[in-house]
């Protein structure tokens, strides 16, 4: 980086809120860190933090600094990944989201894989609800991201990944799982776990369900839960079923620990998608795209 390193020093703090946590981070001492602080607030002619005994917030000429900070090193980021583009596509920093279906059971294998080819390549990694990973590209912070989810935003780019079924899973050990089939008037007597609101798999599958005349308000909702890992935990305590990914519970089946219950004349189809800012495109981008189509191929 190129920047001014009192910039550096000032975003660490400001992001920490402690003059001890950011002098460890960046391996200087405090008095250094002190230092660095003084001399931008006198060069801006500005306070930067509002000091209340062990305490520190930022001002609001901090809070502003901050943003700019925040951009400028992102800035930085691209110039340099530009530059090292020039002599080697394969290199540069990628910041990549996933919604948390596609995070907890798809990425992790192709993230490993793409380290391994690409090892000039580094990248951030953030998970969170499809909502908020849109939101995330929206502002910039994430380059690409695969989510799922029917939701679109004119201002994103849409292109498919793969497909996924969702079907309703139980306990092997639950009266339930001796059931081959259930019909769709049947699923409001059946205590549900299900996903937070935001989720692109709820979403999905309230969709579905509104499709064979089921109002999500109808169900037995028992409890809902942040992720797939989370709430299959909770179908092996309880007497609750859930609809899943597929991808999600592959082991649980193979062992026994999950069983499938069919419900008739519901099919929950979707498609993972690669989302990106409209005019937001790099190289580096697009060989991620393509080495994830390539290396996983579901049909």
């Amino acid at each position: 980086m190129i920047f001014d390193f009192r910039l550096k020093v000032f975003y660490t703090v400001a992001q920490r809120l402690s003059f001890t946590k950011a002098a460890s981070e960046l391996f200087i001492t405090q008095p250094a860190v002190t230092k660095h602080i003084k001399e931008l607030e006198q060069q801006l002619s500005v306070q930067l933090f509002k000091r209340n005994g062990n305490n520190i917030s930022l001002t609001t000429a901090g809070k502003i600094l901050e943003k700019y900070a925040e951009k400028i090193f992102q800035t930085y980021t691209d110039l340099e990944t530009e530059l090292a583009q020039l002599n080697n596509l394969e290199a540069g920093t990628l910041h990549i989201g996933a919604s948390t279906t596609v995070a907890q059971t798809i990425l992790p294998k192709l993230l490993a894989m793409f380290k391994k080819t690409y090892p000039k390549v580094t990248f951030n990694f953030i998970q969170a609800n499809t909502d908020q990973i849109s939101q995330l590209v929206l502002a910039e912070k994430i380059d690409i991201a695969i989510v799922e989810g029917a939701a679109h935003s004119p201002q994103l780019s849409y292109t498919d990944f793969i497909k996924d079924e969702i079907v309703l899973v139980t306990s092997a050990n639950n009266k339930l799982s001796k059931k081959t089939e259930i019909t769709p008037k049947q699923l409001p007597a059946i205590p549900l776990v299900l996903r937070e609101a935001g989720s692109g798999t709820l979403d999905v599958i309230f969709n579905a369900l509104a499709a064979v005349q089921i109002n999500p308000k109808d169900l037995n909702i028992e409890i809902q839960l942040e992720s797939s890992i989370a709430i299959k935990q909770y179908l092996l305590y309880s007497e609750t079923a859930t609809f899943l990914s597929i991808q999600s519970v592959v082991s649980e089946l193979k062992y026994n620990e999950l069983t499938i219950i069919d419900v008739k004349g519901l099919e929950i189809f979707r498609t993972f998608q690669f989302i990106q800012l409209h005019g937001k495109h790099s190289k580096l981008i697009e060989l991620f795209k393509r080495f994830c189509l390539a290396n996983y191929n579901l049909k």
